[in-house]
Parts: structure tokens; C-alpha cells; sequence
């Protein structure tokens, strides 16, 4: 028995705002779009509650990703639950397989694939994401007013971290397992130094999240004021976070220092054809939020409708039959 590769104009690699946004402006401009990705919603809907959504004073991230995808299934895009396990590209043709062995092809790729965020490894750690455990001090921080956090990182973004949610909390801790925090900006640690209600514990690590059904202390490996025991409201690990590289390591995309994808200010890559959006690129510096991810789509989407014009016909030069066993 044999069966045509699925052939499009743009192949949508993700599920989070970048990927959305981008599914939504492709469609309007008539497109033949699909969205192939394994984690839906992304960072965005694993985060809790979002204040900073315009339209939105407050919304959960896990409906805010739905309303996206709802928004893109109106315009009758297809939506695949799958991993891109591998791309290739001939001429201007490209080629994806996802992990349950479906091939796609399409005459232009936008990569939304985000990132993965570093983690400490402990119990409870994914189940009480948005119950005190935060991966973002910039989406979460105002809801903690007056409550006790704890930040666990050395970098710059924990010391960002630490003096956003200094302005809101009554107590913050900023733990980390050096001897002192690791090339932070100098105006962010003297922001830091400023603040009066952040406690440094350095030479400390986090071994444990207690609570009921949420957050409610963290364990320590050093005592403080005689305990090891730390009750906090929220704890944010500002650890880092890793692009997901892998399908720009396979198209031979340039990254940058970061291991982000350099794109231009249309989201192009150095690859004719390949667009990303989103987290993984190294477009809008360091503010990592929802609200960038989807203009980084529509842009990506864009360009994409504008490289389609130009090569109309590039995948079906390239289409052929593949045997199902």
C-alpha cells in the first residue's frame, strides 16, 4: 500500500504562543499550515496565573494557550501531537518526521520548539508548578504580595529575579550553591544591594519542597536562624533554561553564544526557508514572556507567507510515495 507525504506551505514546529500566533497569521493568509508539536501551551501553560496579558488582568496560562489554539482550530489548521524527531531539507523542500513515524513536508519551516527550563530534580517539582513552585519571577511575582519566597540561582536572571519580587514580597531568599552570585549585572546587583527585604544564603542548596498539595517550606542543607526547615509561600528557580536546538543543529542553523537562533527582524534564519519564533531565538534579548513569543509568530508567519509567493510549487516538485508497512 502506498501514501503521499502530507505536503504544506509551512510547517509549524511547537504548541506554545509563538507557534499559535504563527498558525493564526499563516492561516489568514490562506496558507496550507499545519502544527506539529509534543508539549502543548509551552512555558505558558505550566505557568499559573498571568497578570500581563494585554486584554487579559488575569488569566490561567493553560487557558490563555487554549484560547490560542482555539483561535488557530477556527481556521481549520490541523494540530499534531507529536515530537519532530528529524528534518531535511532538499532544494526548497523540507521534511519532518515525528516520533510515531508520520512525514510531513513543507515549503517553508517556522520553529516555535521553545526551551527546556533547568531544574533542581526534586519531588513535587513539575506537580506543584503553578502551587508555589514558578519558573518565571516576571510573570509571578505580583502574586506574591507580602507573602516569603525564595529564589534558587546565582545568575543574572535570579538577581532579577530577586529584586522584582522584592517590591512585592515581605521577605525574599535568594539561595544559591557558590560562594557568591555568577557575572550578574552590575545595576542589577546594586538594585539588589538596595533592596532591604532580600536575604542572601550562599553555599546553600535546596534538597526538598514539603507542603500539602502545594508549596508551603523548603528543606535546606544549611540551617538558617537554627533550622533547615525554610516556610515559604513560593519558591522560584531562576537556574536557567536550554533552546531547544536540536531540528536547528539538523538544518545547519547559525546559533549564537546562548545556543539561541540568530534570526533577523523578520525572524529569518541564515537557512532560505527556515523561520523561528519565540524562546528559542535570540530576538528581544532577555524578556522571555507570552506577549513576544506571539509577535515573534505573526512576524515568522509573515515572512514565511512572503518566502511561500516566491517558490509556489517547491514541495510538489520534490513530492513522492513512501510504503506503509
Amino acid at each position: 500500500m502506498t501514501s503521499t507525504i502530507e505536503q504544506h506551505d509551512v510547517l509549524i514546529i511547537g504548541q506554545g504562543a509563538a507557534a499559535f500566533a504563527a498558525a493564526l497569521y499563516a492561516a489568514r493568509y490562506q496558507m496550507r499550515t499545519i502544527v506539529i508539536g509534543e508539549m502543548f501551551g509551552g512555558e505558558t501553560a505550566t505557568g499559573g496565573l498571568i497578570e500581563n496579558y494585554p486584554g487579559y488582568p488575569e488569566i490561567d496560562g493553560y487557558d490563555l494557550m487554549l484560547k490560542f489554539r482555539e483561535q488557530a482550530e477556527k481556521y481549520e489548521v490541523p494540530i499534531v501531537d507529536g515530537k519532530v524527531e528529524s528534518i531535511d531539507r532538499t532544494a526548497h523542500c523540507f521534511e519532518a518526521r515525528t516520533d510515531s513515524g508520520e512525514t510531513y513536508q513543507g515549503t517553508t519551516v517556522i520553529l516555535a520548539v521553545g526551551r527546556e527550563r533547568r531544574k533542581l530534580g526534586l519531588q513535587h517539582e513539575d506537580e506543584w508548578t503553578g502551587k508555589g513552585v514558578s519558573f518565571c519571577s516576571t510573570c509571578d511575582a505580583p502574586l506574591h504580595r507580602g507573602n516569603v519566597v525564595a529564589v534558587v540561582g546565582g545568575g543574572d536572571a535570579a538577581v532579577k529575579g530577586a529584586v522584582l519580587l522584592s517590591k512585592y514580597a515581605e521577605r525574599v531568599y535568594i539561595v544559591y550553591r557558590g560562594v557568591a552570585f555568577t557575572r550578574p549585572e552590575a545595576a542589577n546587583l546594586r538594585l539588589l544591594e538596595q533592596s532591604g527585604n532580600v536575604e542572601r544564603l550562599f553555599n546553600t542548596n535546596v534538597i526538598e519542597l514539603k507542603g500539602n498539595d502545594g508549596l508551603s517550606a523548603i528543606v535546606l542543607d544549611q540551617e538558617v536562624n537554627g533550622s533547615t526547615e525554610l516556610a515559604v509561600n513560593g519558591i522560584f528557580i531562576e537556574i536557567g533554561a536550554d533552546p531547544r536546538t536540536e531540528l536547528a543543529h539538523q538544518l545547519g542553523i547559525l546559533l549564537n553564544d546562548r545556543d539561541e537562533i540568530i534570526v533577523d527582524k523578520h525572524m529569518g534564519t541564515n537557512v532560505h526557508g527556515v523561520f523561528a519564533a519565540g524562546d528559542v531565538t535570540d530576538a528581544g534579548g532577555d524578556l522571555k514572556q507570552t506577549l513576544t513569543a506571539a509577535a515573534q509568530g505573526a512576524l515568522a508567519a509573515t515572512a514565511a507567507y512572503a518566502d511561500v509567493s516566491e517558490h509556489p510549487e517547491a514541495c510538489a516538485v520534490h513530492a513522492r510515495g513512501f510504503s506503509l508497512v
